[in-house]
């Protein structure tokens, strides 16, 4: 640990840059955070320095007061140039900022960000980082993971914070959603046809990297069986471009569905979330807005990633170990997808009829292995 300037420098900052350049997962993740630096301060605001796609969830966290939309050229997404860049900067430095934490993963490294918040003269500049800093950073937490420890994403930046004296009492994730929301999904519900009284499930079968992708077919056995053994109701979710792949699945299905794919803003899909029964998805963004909102979850989850369960909610995290684990990759390096095609739809149904009927479930930083030979057992 390097912390500089210490807790009092941190304490006399009221206006504070958040940067997290990610999906909106990852933004939703670092709320808790967020809300640890708003609280510990007096007349404290925070500004999200966000993705598009993190950009896109910031409305409904109340910890932000502000958002700055930047495509980083050391990130996925394309788009970015010399000049936005420069923009940015520019833009940062007349926002006169006295300070920026910069949150990331352990496999990501946060010098490129810690340089832009340097030449945009934000006095102090807090992350974790893996190398000496120099003068990048003013206050370092030396990178420990994964050779020492490996956290949930979580809690490695309720760490950051309170490294600098920065801590809550409320760890939760945090998304609200408006009443304005709620109208208009329950509209889109009633277009849809479902009127019906019965435990909403949702099904959000799509994800943005191919590797955390359950296989349709399965999503279709597995809802069917859900459907077999419960009173509820399938109802799909997601984006315009996933319309097809529920489409598909649905039609695979030999029980009735509803689908509100393509239909639904952050907004509406969090209220749908949040007036459902139970989430079954991929380790996506609706994963952790289910999860804000106290909804339970099956979690189809890839082992691309050991930190990013559900927070704080009863769970049911579902996967096949595999020796490839953790690879970190957009597309299975392997080909075979094991860790997720090795997942049963018998599985799949048999957690969703635990969250369904209240079963005790998992709620913290925990994995659950569900392949056919070892279902259920829970490893570290």
């Amino acid at each position: 640990m390097n912390v500089n300037a210490g807790a009092r420098g941190w304490s006399a900052a009221r206006r504070i840059l958040c940067v997290r350049l990610d999906g909106m997962g990852d933004v939703l993740m670092t709320t808790p955070a967020m809300r640890a630096f708003r609280q510990s301060g007096e007349k404290r605001t925070l500004t999200l320095l966000a993705s598009r796609a993190g950009a896109a969830i910031a409305p409904f966290i109340p910890e932000v007061s502000d958002t700055i939309e930047f495509v980083a050229p050391w990130m996925k997404p394309e788009g970015s140039n010399a000049a936005r860049d420069t923009a940015t900067i520019a833009e940062l430095k007349s926002r006169r900022f006295d300070a920026a934490v910069i949150f990331t993963v352990y496999s990501q490294s946060p010098l490129p960000a810690a340089y832009l918040c340097y030449l945009a003269g934000i006095p102090l500049r807090l992350a974790h980082c893996r190398e000496n800093p120099y003068h990048l950073l003013t206050d370092w937490i030396s990178e420990s993971e994964p050779e020492r420890q490996i956290r949930h994403e979580v809690r490695r930046h309720l760490d950051l914070a309170a490294a600098v004296e920065c801590r809550t009492g409320d760890e939760r994730l945090s998304f609200v959603v408006p009443d304005s929301a709620r109208e208009r999904a329950a509209a889109a519900m009633r277009k849809a046809g479902i009127r019906t009284q019965s435990p909403l499930v949702v099904l959000h079968p799509g994800a943005s990297a191919p590797s955390r992708r359950y296989p349709g077919s399965s999503f279709a056995r597995a809802m069917d069986l859900v459907l077999e053994r419960t009173e509820g109701a399938v109802v799909f979710t997601g984006s315009k471009d996933e319309v097809a792949l529920v489409e598909t699945i649905r039609a695979a299905m030999a029980r009735e569905s509803y689908s509100l794919a393509g239909r639904l803003g952050l907004a509406e899909l969090g209220a749908v979330l949040e007036r459902a029964a139970l989430l079954v998805a991929n380790n996506t963004g609706p994963v952790h807005m289910a999860a804000a909102l106290g909804t339970p979850v099956v979690d189809l989850y890839a082992l691309t990633n050991p930190q990013h369960t559900p927070w704080q909610v009863r769970n049911e995290v579902l996967y096949a170990d595999v020796p490839c684990r953790y690879c970190y990759k957009s597309v299975c390096p392997a080909g075979h997808h094991g860790c997720l095609t090795r997942v049963s739809p018998e599985c799949v149904a048999d957690a969703a009829e635990r969250l369904l009927r209240g079963s005790t479930a998992a709620v913290g930083f925990t994995l659950r292995g569900a392949d056919a030979a070892d279902r259920g057992a829970v490893v570290s």
